[in-house]
This record gives C-alpha cells, structure tokens and sequence, in this order.
C-alpha cells in the first residue's frame, strides 16, 4: 500500500480554488474525518493526478465521496504515464475506459485492474457525478513496487550483443521476455542466433510486430565461402507499437512450436522441423550483431527506443551488462512530444495565426494518424481575398481548396493509423504543400493572390462560426508548428493560449479495433475511428463478424424447400472448417467420381485416392449423416483377393479417418472378417472360399459390394497383390462416397410441462454466439433457452403467441431483439429461429421474416460471461417455462443431443412426430406426405411426376428413344382378372378421359399424342398448320373422326403451353393456358400403328421436335412409369431414357382459354362455344394406349418417313391435304437442350 505520494491539482482551474482535501492510505477514511478533493468548478475538465515518486505496479484503485457531503463521483477514467506527459488512458478489455463509482458519500468501491499498470503518475478525470451535489472524491491505490533494467537505443549504432554459454543438458524450452517503448515505427526489434544459420527475430514494421524465421544459405561457396539469409514471416501481433508506452513481448519456443506473446494476445506458431534441437547461440538487441562479427551493422532497421528487463529463461540480461563499457544508455530518455486527440464534432483547437512581422506568407506544419478517410484538418481565413483555406482528407487523400481552387495533394491511404506530417508554405504567390516529405509528396500551386494566414487557425470542427461543408476529423495531432515555431499544447490546455473545445490534451486515443481482428474465418478488417466493418467476401461466411454460415447438410437445404443442385455446406457450423460445394440430390452428398481400372500386371499394385473435400470437411460429414456408404468391387480373372494358404490376405486397403486403417474386408462385408460379400452370404462360386475371387478360376467373376461402416470411410489406398502371375488379369472399382441423413436435423425433445426443462453444460460464446434451433407448440409463451451469469445472461423466448425475443447482457445493461410474426406461432408447425450475438450487433432471424438487429455499443463490455447451467425448454426458476417440441438445437455449430439427455430426464420425451404440418406443403402435385420417425417422404404415387416434392416431370428422349405404354387385353384381363389392379378394370370402360401435357415446340403441323383401341377408335392431339390446337375423337369406327379446334393461336411459338382434355359421354373441353411451373422434355414422336388415318400417319411420319412433359392420361403418368419402374410397368422403352431441363416458363403464352365441345357424327368449329348432342353407342374397350416418347434417331426417323412415301405413292395416291402442310421451324437455337447427367437418387 501507498502511504505518501503527491498530488497535483489540475493547474488549469487551480486559480479557483479547491476545498480541503487529502489523499493517502487511510484504513478507514470515514472515521479520520477527511474531507476529500472538490475543485471548484464541476466539470469534464477537471482531474486529479497522482506522482507514486517511481515506476510503480497499481493493481486496484479504491474511490470515496467526500466526508459529510452529497458529493461524489459515479463514474470516472484512469490515465497513466511514466513522465506526466504522453497519458495513457487505462481500458477493461481493450474497449470499457470508465469504471463505476460510488452512491454515496461514505461507502468505498474499489476497482481492481484486470492487468496491473506500471506508471509513475496516475490521473482520475471524473465523468459523472452526482447531481444534487458537486464532484467529491477521496482516493486510494492498491499495488507494490515495481523494479527493472532499462536501456536505450538511438537508432544507429548502439546495440548490445549477448552471448549465451551451452548448458549441458538441453532445456524443456526457451522462453525470452521484454518489454519496449518504440519511438520509431520500424526497426529490429531482437535477433536470436543458433547453429546452421537457423535464426528467429522480432520485427517491428509500421508499428506491427513480426516474427520471422531466417535461414543462412551459402552463396558460392567453393570461389568465395559468402552466405546470405533468407527470411519468412511466420506471425504478426499488435498494432500502434510507435506509441511511446511500455509493451509486453513473450518468446517461448519448445521444439517446433513456438508462442509469441504481444500485451495479452497470443498466437501459436508452427516452426521449422530444424528447431527441434537448437539452441540459442546469441542474442541481439538494438543494433544487429552477426554471430560471426563484433561489429553492429548501422541501418535505418536499427531499433530506436528502449528496452526493459530483457529474461532469458529468467535471467536479466541487461543487468549482466551493466557493467560493460558500450554505447548504449542505461536509463530511458524520452523527448516531451505533447498530442491532442480531437474526438468528435465539435472538436477544434484554435490558435493565432502568423505575427505582423512575418513576411506577408505563411508557414505551417503538423503530423496526424486516423482511421477516418475524411475530414477537416486545417481552415484559416484569406482577409485580403474574403475567403477561406480548407485542408481536408477525401477519399483518404490530402486536398486543399482555396476560394474556387481545388488541388490534389501527392499522398494516399493516409486513414492508415500512421502519423503523417503535413507541411503548408505559401511565399510570393508560390504555394507548397507536402506530405511525409522525406517519402516525395510535394505538391505545387500559383495562386494568382497572396495566401496569408494572419488571422485565427482552426483545426479540426470549424461549425462554431460557420457551416462546415467537409467531415469532421477524428484523429490525434501532435507537433504544431506556426511560422516554424511549435505550439505548446500544455498552455493551450492551462487556457493561457487560443482556445479548444472537446479535445484531450497530452494523449493520443487512437485505437486499433481491427488488432486483434474480430472478423472471423479470415474475413478482411477495415475501421473508421468508432467502428470496424468485416470484408466477408471471400471467407464463405456473411454476417458482421463473418459468422453467419450455410446449412450443415443436405437434409437442412431439402426441409427448407429445395431441390436437388449444388449447394455450399458448412459441417461444423460457424466452426472453424469451411464451407464445402457439394451435390445434393436429397439424399445424400456425393464427393467423388467413381472409378474402373485395369491393373497392369506388376506386383503389387497400390493407388492412392484424393477426395474433393478437405479432410476435416470429409470426416465431420460422415460423423455427421446417418448412413454413409462407398462401392468397393473387384473384377477377377486367375486373381485371387483375400484368402491365402497361410492366412495373410493377399490385398488390403485403408479407410477412415487421416492415411486411415489397414482393412481386410471387402464390400459387403463386416469389418475385420477377411470375407467378401458372398462369404458372408454363403454363396460364393467356391464354397471353400469367403471371396469369389479366391476361387482362382479362368473365368471372369467379381467381389463386390458396399462398405457401410463409418469408421473405414472413405477408402484411402488399395494393394492389390495377386496380379503377377501369367494369365492374372484384373480390375477394380472405387465407388463414390455417399452420404445421407443428417443425425443432427431430427434431434429433437419434447417438453410437456412448463417445469420441465434439460440442463447442459455452460454455454461459451465470450465473443460470438449463433444459436439455431426449430420448435413447435400450442402454447403462447415460454422460454426456450436461458443461461445466466453473475451479471451477465442470455435468453431466447417465446414472449407472446406471435412473437420471439432474443435478450443479454453482457454489462452494458439488457439489450432485446425482437421479431414479430403475422400468423400465430402456437400453430404446431415448426418454426425456425436463428440468433447471433457478436459485438457489432446482435440478430434474431425468425422462419423467412425479415431479420432484426441492434447495434451493441461502440465502446462497452463486450465478453459474454456465464457461469451457470444452459437450461432448454425452461429456466433455472423453473418459470414460465416451454411446452412444446424443440428441435436440432445448435450453438456455435455445435449440435446438443436432446434426445439422450430427455431419456434421462423426467418430462421429457425424446422425439417428436407430427411433421407433415409443417414439410406437409412441400409436396407438389398431388403427392401425398407419409410421417417418419425421424422426417417426413413424399408419395407421389397419384401425381404425374416424380423426385423429393413430386415436382420432376422432365426427361430427354436420344434418337432411336421410345416409351410404349399397354393395356392389357380383354382375354388377358378375363384370363388374370384375380391379380388385376382395380385401376385397371376403372379404365376398361371409358366414358370419359382426362388427358393432360406440356409442349414446347416451333413445328407446326406435329402429332403431339395418340390414344387407339383395339376397335380402331382413337383419340388424336396435334397443332395444325396454323399453329392451332387440335383434337381428333373417332369413338364409332363407322364415323368420321370429330376434330375440335382450339382458337388459341401461335401454339408452336417455341413458348410453353399446357393442354387439358376432359371428356364426360358427350361434352369435351380443352384447355390450352400458361403453366404456372413446367417441367418439360425433349423429343421426336409419332405412333407406330399401321391402321392410323391417312392424314395422322402423313403426320407422324413427320416426327415431333420440340418438348413434352407431364404426360398423364386418367390415372396413368407413362412417361413415369418409363423411369421409375421400367420393368414392372406395361412399359417397353428403347434407347435411353434420362432426366433433363428443356425449356422454361418464363416465356409461356400470357393467356388461358377454354372450350368446351359436344360430340355428334362431323366436325364442329371451335368456336361454337356449347351445341347439345348425343351419342347413340356406348363405348365399352379395352384401350391399347401408345405414348411413343423422347428422340427417335435420324436415320430410323427417315427410314419411316421413306415408308410412308412409298405407302402414299402406292396405295393412297390422293393430293397432300392443305391442312397438314409441313413448316418446321425447329433448330437448335429454338430447341433448348443440355447435356444429359446421371445422378444419384
């Protein structure tokens, strides 16, 4: 404890007096009576300042009101300084400058530092106090003394050289400390010497620290024996080293790792392998010294500052030197160099200008550092000329305007944090100006009139007198210099010299907020002098730190509506491994191509496999899914795999996590049982074999199957080890890593009163905090998740049946965000909540609802500390607490298992069903939604299309591509009417049909689909030659066939349409309107019956080139049933049959219309709108159906047309109709296709 030390009043107010004070040690300041310090005035620019006498540790500092009075303070700031000048104002975890105060006059709060300072002067400036009274306060530090070893270095020649003796035995590690004050941004710092040239050093550069790692390398060695070094730089820390103050460096090195240590940040470093036996030889400080030389080497990289207790391995080296004669100073000078930091608007200090005796010009000069790229520096006025000269920063560049001139001035980034001297020098019509002139920046200009400066310089806000067109400055300013005298700032602060508002004097509070940067997952840091910003651009993340991340899997993309593509997943969430672009077919990820190879015949063969993925991302993947699986196969011939006489196999491979495990199993198999697929299952070709291949037959077989254990995926290598032999021939396939199911997505607990609730361990998110989660309910409040602290807490809640509140505290008092939905949340449908917490801003993004967000102070507590239990589903009071599901619940990318902590825990059930409420939607197209334990399917078993959402109804017929659809016939249907589908018999009997396409095409006229029966009825759908849509009915083989037209025009526009067709007895209507969503095909077709109408046959020898899609006829789909199940259904298709995307709705017919037509013996135009005719014959047939899909190839395509010409020539012999006149417009650049892809479903 500190028993005598001397005040100093703030001399600038000590002309008005001050009541009886006293300060000191006191064991109970309230029983002596002290009266207490209380400058007269009560205001912001008052301060008390204490002089310890010497370098002193402070660790608390204790405040008191004044004795029998209502004055005291609430809250203040504390400076230190080692020479009462350059002050340093004392902050709580780089941001909180001010410490709380007292309530009343008697109690004592006493502040402890979270890192001790070492100072020899202490300033309390008060901030607030209390209202009814005037600032009070009695005051008591808490410390020890503090000793060092100083000394100081000119930046030239002075330097000291240490070198260090071998121990005998090698030390766990080396560790070296100091402490430096810089007075030169740039210089080396320290250079640690060891055997081979190997080297570390500490840089200083720009006022950053780096440390390097140098290597010696000989340079011609035989001719000269010169060697040269080279460097690399392994770690940078800190920031604004140049500012004068003590800073605190730590080196310790064990083997090849290595922690460099600046102020209270560390960053672990990864050093050469040739570290691991070196020891440091000598060590070099201010000026560098070779270990071969012992002589410094002059240079401007010298280090110019001083130096403090220097350890190594807890030795002080400077000590040791103290008694050597050199040129270095054992005591730290500093020059008194006074700044001012200008923190605002309304920031200014004025000064008179130039004196009367000067000659008529003028000569001005500073240095400034900012974060800012605008703002005012410098204005004075032009009496002569009724003007102003403004010096500003735009754009980060110096500008001066004079009147109506504007000039540039050399210079850039100059927002960078570095002090930049400005010089302005006017003489007979001749302007200079120059910026860091020993750099070059020097600009001239010839104003046609004198620039004189008699009157007042303004620097900083100029708003006091006049309206300020640029930015206010933000920034310090040290070295003022009129006429080429400096201004001494400590008068202006004792009000004996201009004027100032808003400013602090004899400091420079510039900080760097980007060091240590808060951006996360490598996003850029930019600032200004309040706030930073996050550059996340090329980091994979978004959001204000970088924080915010893509889905964990598949599973996440296909629950929020998606489809299968390319998606960026993150695995670890807003952890540290990287998003990764995947495939996603909803089922699982697919990483990697498969591959087939011939083994050539060497022995033994190995190949190594790379994956796409990182391996970081590929393991936490599979951690991750559900099931994961990868073919492994071997194709034989007198190859033998796994069994050999003595047991030992004769291949293996590796698998798992890192160059994985050797594994004797293969696909199909279970692991560590040397079998293949067919031993397990007991049908090997040899039955005294586990393998097919082991057999060793001259025939081709093959072993293969999956490997679905996720402990041996995926497959790394492979040694294949019997192909050497004459005769051996083989080959082997690696399959793609596939994955599904995400385990994390369903997890889920339900809680079924409000006093239930599920406690996990303290929840860590001191700086960044993402939470995630999805819940449903009936109820309209309770709280989801609650952890709380001392003081600190965080919360997230259902307040209200429509709305969600995200609240914490993380000492700067309770701050809420909250977002407020439409629609009642207690609808037992899921809902997705996202919080983020870091300490820029706090948001709550709640389902698609636009997301909420408040900023967190610019400077206050930003350490989220909690100590207590993380509760889900209610609160450690048991409280208001959660009825409902809650499910998939992640922190920090880190998902909890509700499911294993609710079988434990009384009220809660693990589980929960009912998510067809929610995903119900998702199905398209008539598909059905089914309920899973664990997720929900869709069944799209009466829709016309397929895929997750039965919203796929695309596909790509080649040429030489056809899909036949067929009933079964009378007799077949009596002959096996036991088994026949009840869907079949509805269709026997047809009094009505409702058909349905998409089409796409330029052809006009084309056949678009033909139905037939056996009794040589049939129904036709085809564009005419004028574009127009027609349907054929022949439903009596004694008529003529009915051709109802549409007047729907320019069908074959190249644009999308949909036809409908209903028919019931008589009455027809077709539709032809716009889909709203098409999924479309392209091919060529026509229909292969030989009893078809003259006019139809010409037609479909004609082929159709264009698109189909989402053909369906009554409950039929037969483009469908093509690709799902080919060889169940009544389907024969040739050539091959793949997904595809051809065409779009963007551009479909703007307009729908329908017609509706009645039936009789002719043809009825389609613009009679309804006309009442009757049938006189009931149809009762068995419908052969032939929908011939997908492209048919050219030369099949001729081959058919030729058929027919020859058919026409021959037997028909009448002139061509005029209402089939050929016009194919189609070609490529119509037609939309794209390459067809196989996927994996």
């Amino acid at each position: 404890f500190f028993h005598f030390f001397q005040v100093i009043n703030n001399s600038a107010r000590s002309h008005r007096s001050l009541f009886l004070f006293s300060v000191g040690k006191h064991p109970d300041p309230v029983t002596q009576r002290a009266g207490g310090w209380s400058p007269l005035v009560s205001d912001r620019y008052q301060w008390l300042e204490v002089d310890l006498g010497e370098r002193t540790k402070i660790t608390a500092v204790a405040t008191q009101g004044r004795y029998g009075s209502s004055d005291w303070l609430t809250s203040y700031l504390l400076m230190f300084s080692d020479t009462g000048h350059n002050w340093k104002q004392y902050r709580q975890e780089d941001s909180i400058g001010s410490f709380p105060g007292n309530s009343n006059a008697d109690s004592v709060v006493q502040n402890k530092l979270q890192q001790p300072a070492f100072a020899r002067f202490l300033r309390l400036i008060p901030l607030d106090w209390n209202p009814n009274g005037r600032i009070g306060l009695r005051l008591e530090t808490y410390g020890c003394p503090y000793t060092s070893e100083v000394v100081s270095f000119d930046g030239g020649s002075s330097g000291l050289a240490f070198r260090l003796s071998p121990v005998p035995r090698k030390t766990s590690r080396e560790v070296v400390s100091l402490k430096f004050k810089a007075l030169r941004n740039s210089g080396t710092l320290l250079q640690a010497e060891g055997r081979d040239g190997l080297s570390l050093s500490l840089e200083l550069e720009r006022g950053k620290l780096f440390l390097l790692e140098g290597f010696s390398v000989q340079l011609n060695s035989f001719l000269s024996g010169t060697s040269s070094s080279e460097s690399r730089r392994l770690a940078s820390l800190g920031s604004l080293l140049d500012d004068q103050h003590w800073h605190h460096v730590v080196l310790e090195q064990k083997n090849a790792h290595l922690n460099l240590t600046v102020d209270k940040h560390t960053e672990k470093v990864q050093i050469a392998a040739e570290f691991n036996h070196w020891d440091i030889k000598q060590l070099s400080v201010g000026a560098v010294q070779s270990l071969d030389s012992q002589k410094p080497i002059v240079s401007k990289r010298n280090f110019h500052g001083c130096l403090e207790n220097l350890l190594h391995n807890g030795v002080n080296l400077i000590e040791l030197k103290k008694s050597d004669r050199g040129n270095v100073t054992f005591s730290c000078a500093e020059p008194v160099s006074v700044a001012v930091t200008f923190t605002g608007p309304q920031s200014f200090l004025q000064l008179p200008g130039a004196t009367a005796s000067s000659s008529g010009g003028v000569s001005l000069g500073f240095q400034f550092r900012t974060w800012n790229k605008a703002g005012l520096l410098l204005t004075f006025d032009l009496p002569q000329q009724g003007g102003v000269v403004w010096l500003y920063l735009s754009e980060a560049r110096l500008r001066i305007f004079i009147l109506i001139l504007s000039n540039l001035v050399p210079g850039s980034a100059l927002n960078d944090g570095q002090w930049h001297s400005v010089d302005v020098t006017s003489r007979r019509s001749r302007l200079m100006i120059s910026v860091d002139k020993e750099e070059g920046g020097v600009a001239h200009a010839n104003p046609p009139f004198p620039v004189t400066a008699g009157g007042q310089l303004f620097f900083g806000d100029h708003s006091q007198d006049c309206e300020n067109p640029f930015d206010v400055f933000q920034g310090c300013m040290r070295l003022l210099a009129v006429d080429n005298q400096l201004v001494d700032l400590i008068t202006v602060q004792q009000r004996l010299l201009g004027n100032y508002s808003q400013l602090q004097i004899d400091m420079c509070g510039i900080i760097d907020r980007c060091s240590p940067s808060r951006c996360e997952h490598g996003g850029r840091c930019s600032q200004s002098w309040t706030v930073f910003h996050c550059n996340c651009s090329d980091s994979g993340y978004s959001g204000a730190t970088c924080h915010t991340v893509y889905e964990q899997s598949c599973e996440a993309y296909k629950h929020n509506g998606n489809t299968s593509g390319h998606f960026y997943i993150d695995v670890d969430g807003s952890g540290p491994i990287k998003p990764q672009l995947v495939y996603c077919n909803m089922t699982g990820d697919t990483l990697t191509p498969s591959l087939l190879l011939f083994l050539p015949s060497v022995f033994p063969h190995s190949v190594h496999f790379q994956y796409s993925a990182q391996e970081e991302q590929l393991s936490a993947a599979i951690s991750q899914s559900e099931h994961c699986e990868q073919e492994l196969s071997y194709h034989c011939r007198k190859s033998r795999l796994l069994n050999t006489l003595e047991g030992s196999p004769f291949s293996w491979w590796r698998g798992g996590p890192g160059s994985g495990r050797i594994q004797t199993y293969w696909g199909g198999a279970h692991p560590g049982s040397q079998q293949c697929s067919c031993g397990l299952q007991g049908d090997c070709v040899d039955p005294q074999h586990y393998c097919n291949c082991d057999a060793d037959r001259m025939e081709w077989t093959e072993d293969s199957g999956l490997l679905t254990h996720k402990e041996s995926l995926p497959v790394r290598s492979l040694v294949l080890g019997d192909i050497q032999r004459p005769g051996s021939e083989a080959a082997y396939r690696v399959g793609p890593l596939r994955c599904h199911g995400d385990k994390n997505f369903w997890n889920a607990a339900f809680f079924d009163k409000e006093t239930s609730y599920l406690h996990f361990p303290t929840f860590h998110g001191e700086l960044s905090a993402d939470i995630s989660f999805l819940f449903k309910t009936t109820a309209s409040s309770g709280v989801f998740l609650e952890n709380l602290g001392i003081k600190d807490f965080i919360r997230i809640e259902l307040s209200s049946s429509t709305q969600v509140l995200f609240s914490f505290d993380v000492g700067n008092g309770p701050l809420e965000v909250l977002v407020e939905s439409r629609d009642p949340l207690n609808d037992n449908r899921w809902h997705r909540v996202r919080a983020e917490r870091n300490i820029k801003e706090a948001s709550l993004r709640l389902d698609d609802l636009p997301v909420a967000t408040q900023e967190a102070p610019t400077d206050g507590h930003f350490h989220l500390q909690l100590n207590s239990q993380l509760f889900i589903g209610g609160t450690a009071s048991r409280q208001k607490g959660f009825r409902g599901c809650i499910r998939s619940l992640q922190l920090n990318g880190v998902t909890l298992d509700l499911e294993e902590r609710a079988k434990i825990t009384p009220g809660v059930q693990p589980g929960c069903p009912g998510h067809c409420s929610s995903y119900g939607s998702l199905c398209q197209n008539q598909g059905r939604c089914v309920e899973r334990t664990n997720g929900f399917h869709c069944d799209c078993s009466l829709s016309a299309y397929t895929g997750v959402f039965c919203q796929t109804g695309k596909y790509i017929f080649k040429p030489g591509s056809s899909v036949s659809y067929t009933f079964k016939e009378p007799y077949e249907l009596s002959r096996n009417s036991s088994a026949l589908p009840s869907s079949i018999y509805s269709d026997m009997t047809l009094r009505g049909e409702n058909v349905s396409l998409s089409f796409r095409t330029n052809q006009s006229p084309a056949l678009l689909l033909y139905v037939s029966s056996y009794y040589r009825e049939h129904l036709a759908l085809l564009i005419n030659k004028n574009g127009e849509q027609d349907v054929r009915y022949k439903l009596d083989s004694s008529r003529e066939a009915e051709v109802l037209e549409s007047n729907v025009r320019s069908l074959a526009n190249g644009q999308l349409h949909t036809v409908t067709i209903r028919r019931l007895s008589d009455s027809v209507s077709i539709q032809v309107k716009p889909p709203h969503q098409f999924m479309n095909v392209y091919l060529i077709l026509f229909s292969e019956s030989d009893d078809l109408d003259p006019d139809l046959a010409r037609l479909a020898s004609l082929g159709f080139a264009g698109c189909l899609s989402v053909v369906q006829f009554n409950t039929i789909s037969p483009l469908k049933a093509a690709l799902l199940h080919p060889d169940t259904s009544p389907v024969v298709i040739s050539g091959p049959l793949v997904q595809s995307n051809c065409g779009s709705a963007g551009s479909a017919n703007p307009y729908a219309e329908e017609n509706t037509h009645h039936l009789s013996g002719k043809r009825w135009n389609s613009r009679v709108s309804a006309v009442v005719l009757y049938l006189t014959g009931v149809i009762a047939v068995a419908i052969f159906v032939i929908v011939t899909a997908l492209a048919i190839t050219a030369r099949f395509l001729y081959r058919r047309k030729e058929t027919y010409r020859n058919q026409e020539a021959k037997e028909v012999k009448q002139e061509d109709s005029q209402d089939f006149s050929f016009n194919n417009q189609a070609g490529s650049q119509n037609i939309s296709t794209e390459n067809p892809k196989e996927f994996f479903i």
